[in-house]
């Protein structure tokens, strides 16, 4: 009997928006028209976590906070953090269009899964009206998945486990060990390892390295090689048992998985 029964994929930096540029781009943008200056690396850092979860650890960081109140005239409430997503939301709906290009090897990838007899799950932290403009951009480019879990789906979001049950329950797999969770992020790591499943970082293709695949082409690997250790530290901290480079290479992981058990 196959080890696994069901991979379960993030989406922007792991399986769409190769180097995770558009949620940076919004918050970036979003936090400017409330006359606060934030670096792409501010925007980075809480990466994977829901939207409003992250907007929330970004003014609490002392910079930030620092900024909003010499704007706004007072610390940030969670009023404020209601207000900056709602502004969010519509911005990231305008932009997430524009990076929904799958990644290379992606939809390659999912079809020598779905030949092994796995299912194909999704979780994100963008809410379902920012994933409605993805979905058919995705579709159209051979990628859909057999389920999707929003950050706004759920009460509680990553880095806990509620998504990945419902993933359960919608795939009707079980148990957890069968599952295979696929993320850049920390928070997309600990949502995996909370729900009990063997989580795989990507490295390359992540928030982490944030290059485009033409950056990635023009670099040698001795420049390559920091990108990978760094995003590969990080995530294996969040409790990712293997980092791979990108989603192209989970086919082989599984394969070799499956033979060593």
């Amino acid at each position: 009997m196959a080890r696994f029964k069901a991979a379960v994929f993030d989406w922007a930096g792991t399986m769409i928006d190769f180097g995770s540029f558009a949620p940076v781009a919004a918050f970036v943008e979003t936090f400017a028209e409330f006359g606060v200056e934030a670096t792409v690396g501010e925007a980075r850092a809480p990466m994977g976590l829901p939207k409003r979860d992250h907007i929330e650890a970004m003014l609490r960081t002392p910079r930030l906070s620092r900024q909003w109140a010499e704007a706004r005239g007072g610390r940030p409430t969670r009023d404020d953090i209601d207000a900056v997503y709602e502004v969010f939301v519509p911005k990231s709906e305008e932009v997430v269009a524009r990076h929904a290009t799958l990644a290379p090897g992606a939809a390659g990838a999912v079809r020598e899964l779905r030949a092994r007899g796995m299912k194909i799950g999704s979780t994100t932290g963008y809410s379902r009206s920012i994933m409605e403009r993805i979905l058919p951009a995705a579709a159209a480019q051979g990628y859909a998945p057999d389920n999707l879990v929003c950050a706004d789906d759920l009460a509680e979001g990553r880095p806990g486990p509620l998504a990945m049950y419902r993933c359960f329950v919608d795939l009707a797999v079980h148990p957890p060990e069968a599952v295979v969770k696929v993320d850049d992020t920390e928070p997309g790591i600990a949502e995996g390892v909370a729900a009990g499943c063997l989580a795989v970082g990507v490295a390359l293709s992540g928030n982490h390295a944030a290059r485009t695949p033409e950056d990635l082409a023009a670099m040698t690997e001795e420049e390559i090689a920091p990108l990978r250790d760094r995003a590969a530290s990080r995530l294996g901290a969040a409790g990712a048992r293997h980092v791979i480079d990108t989603v192209a290479d989970l086919p082989a992981l599984i394969a070799r998985l499956e033979a060593a058990s």
